[in-house]
């Protein structure tokens, strides 16, 4: 079958750590798939141990019918199964007897019912043993040389995926064009086998049409996208709610598919699930990308979004209790709540209690609180801006606009309360439950903002909301992973609103001869880490045997003292003993620039005014381009140079294979 002929992959991917879904979970999101027009379901769950950790075991009579079961249930709603199981833990890819119990396992599977296969080499240690090294070149080669034997294996059947150990951006060293790991890749995984992609980053904030393009050329395939975007299984206190985002739909033409692997809990990915349905359906979803159910319309997020929310408002009304009580179609949710013993309260009695019904505003409200990893949602911003201000301007508390803004956030927690009194009496029990834990935690943190805002006004709160020394455990982020977090210099610099505090005060200054002990000894730190022997030009302005060009001896300190460093000097040639790199780079990059920076600085910032002031005197001197040389397994400058956003990855001939060079124009 040719390669143009596959059907675009849109669905989902169980890939998470956690609590893997039931049958009964896996069998409704097979429903909902069909309903909205997607396609797959990768069957990826970390946590069974027979897909991971214990690979090579068959499964039992009893979790052979469950499969079996599942699988026929995906067929019958038109999703294509996908069974992944992930050997990379302990496999010892030269051993035949390894290669033969993959091929066993999987043979098994095959005879389930199971046409459409992946092979995951995720989250692992890249080290190969004596064996392997012995017989491949690299790992990516085993890898490969596994993949290819057990896809022929098995008929090259029409889906089969290969996560790679490099599976996204920030893991490529040196770059995504440069990457040995992925040209391997490429060039010899077979042309049948799809490739599985997180973009940028594990979890991807953006993936740019750009960015498919690259990794595209260097895989020689258009990837599968596995999308993290509403993961959280790496934070047990956040959930995402918010729509499907920040991936254009021109991206549609360019990918073999989409799959999401989102929330560890099910009931809360309608949302997620819903609104990737509607991005696949838009009109970038053309006549070479085949799709069941194209409408053709654009993609506007916040309109996703509130078509999904009101397809979710019907769920949450639909009477259904764990114990598998309320079927779906029950008319019990239309009607009203029983009072037991017919109890009719008198005229000066409390009035029974009647529950509030749910609304869309509240579920806006709710995927606004609990919206996407890189992002709050629009009215939790407002909230946290409010506060911030009401905070910052409490001295003049008597003012009528302070009161006002007081006013104003206090109708906002408000009806954050009024949202969790309705959910908690929603008649779907079970999506309550799913829910709870987060709700009840932003209810618990929106009360004491509040009453900390009523005391700001000269108002006395409830007891037990009040600001203490000794506050009861609901007033403080409590469980150790809390003290630790406060006590790391980089706590809460990833906040998504904070204010622009610094987490240290730092200079930039002239280096002065005082300070060559501390640079040489950073010099030192890092030589040690890399543990590479090579020379570079740049090694020369710092242990001084070259003079810097004026203003570009430049030091980064801090209370502790000297904690970065950049060299630079305009003409890079008058520093090379020999003729180290191409004519052709060097007219382009005529500088040269040697820099570090100590590990313990958190602030980004800091280093990036430290470099913007040396490429700054190097303009001025007249030079039209820097270039800067790095050890290639000096892993942690590579990220934190990425970061910056200053230097660019030089594609280089000829350089060494433990070299690499970045630079950038002025």
């Amino acid at each position: 079958m040719s390669k143009k002929s596959k059907i675009f992959l849109s669905g989902v991917v169980e890939g998470f750590y956690g609590r893997p879904w039931t049958m009964s979970q896996r069998k409704e999101l097979f429903r909902r798939e069909q309903k909205w027009g997607l396609n797959a379901y990768l069957y990826a769950p970390k946590d069974d141990y027979k897909h991971r950790m214990y690979w090579r075991d068959l499964y039992s009579l009893e979790e052979a019918d469950q499969l079996m079961t599942l699988i026929s249930a995906a067929k019958e709603r038109n999703v294509e199964f996908i069974y992944a199981l992930s050997p990379g833990l302990d496999i010892t890819f030269s051993n035949p007897k390894e290669v033969a119990a993959l091929k066993r396992k999987l043979r098994q599977v095959r005879e389930f019912g199971c046409r459409s296969f992946a092979l995951l080499f995720d989250d692992i240690e890249t080290e190969m043993c004596s064996s392997d090294k012995e017989a491949f070149s690299s790992f990516a080669e085993a890898q490969v040389t596994l993949s290819n034997e057990v896809f022929l294996h098995l008929d090259e059947p029409h889906t089969f995926l290969f996560c790679p150990t490099d599976y996204c951006a920030a893991f490529c060293t040196p770059s995504v064009p440069l990457s040995a790991y992925l040209k391997t890749v490429g060039e010899k995984l077979n042309a049948g086998i799809d490739v599985l992609w997180t973009g940028p980053k594990v979890v991807s904030q953006d993936i740019s049409v750009s960015s498919i393009d690259e990794v595209s050329a260097v895989l020689r395939r258009p990837p599968v996208i596995w999308d993290n975007i509403h993961a959280n299984d790496y934070d047990p206190q956040r959930l995402f709610l918010g729509p499907f985002k920040n991936r254009p739909t021109e991206l549609l033409p360019k990918l073999r598919g989409v799959l999401t692997n989102p929330n560890c809990e099910f009931e809360p990915n309608f949302v997620a699930i819903h609104t990737l349905a509607t991005w696949c359906k838009s009109s970038y979803a053309q006549k070479d990308v085949p799709m069941d159910g194209n409408d053709g319309s654009d993609y506007n997020p916040h309109d996703a979004l509130q078509l999904a929310l009101t397809e979710w408002l019907v769920e949450f009304n639909r009477a259904n209790q764990p114990d598998g009580s309320g079927a779906r179609g029950s008319k019990r949710d239309e009607e009203e709540p029983m009072q037991t013993d017919g109890y009719e309260p008198g005229p000066k009695d409390n009035p029974l209690y009647t529950a509030e019904p749910l609304t869309l505003a509240d579920l806006t409200l709710l995927a606004e609180l609990f919206y996407l990893p890189y992002e709050h949602g629009p009215t939790a911003l407002v909230m946290l801006q409010e506060l911030h201000w009401l905070r910052s301007d409490h001295e003049s508390e008597k003012s009528e606009e302070w009161r006002r803004r007081a006013e104003k956030f206090d109708d906002m927690c408000g009806a954050v309360v009024q949202m969790f009194n309705r959910l908690s009496n929603v008649p779907n029990r079970i999506i309550l439950y799913d829910l709870y834990n987060y709700i009840c935690d932003i209810k618990s943190g929106v009360t004491m903002a509040k009453a900390y805002v009523k005391t700001l006004g000269g108002h006395t709160p409830h007891p037990a909301l009040a600001l203490s020394d000794d506050p009861e455990p609901w007033g403080f982020r409590g469980a150790l992973s809390g003290e630790f977090q406060r006590m790391l210099p980089s706590h809460g610099n990833r906040d998504l609103f904070r204010s622009p505090l610094a987490t240290r005060v730092y200079t930039i200054r002239p280096c002065t001869p005082k300070d060559q002990p501390e640079v040489m000894k950073i010099f030192k730190e890092m030589q040690t880490e890399t543990q590479q022997k090579i020379e570079l030009v740049g090694d020369r302005l710092v242990e001084g045997h070259v003079t810097p060009t004026q203003n570009c001896s430049l030091i980064l300190d801090d209370a502790s003292g000297v904690c970065g460093y950049v060299f630079a000097l305009s003409d890079a040639k008058t520093a090379m003993t020999k003729a180290q790199y191409p004519e052709t780079m060097l007219q382009d990059f005529p500088s040269v620039m040697a820099l570090q920076i100590h590990s313990k600085v958190p602030d980004h910032d800091a280093a990036k005014r430290l470099i913007l002031q040396a490429l700054s005197a190097l303009r001025d001197s007249g030079s039209k381009g820097v270039f800067s040389e790095f050890r290639s397994n000096d892993r942690r400058m590579f990220d934190f140079l990425k970061t910056l956003n200053v230097f660019q990855v030089l594609n280089v001939e000829g350089l060494p294979t433990n070299l690499v060079m970045m630079g950038t124009k002025l």
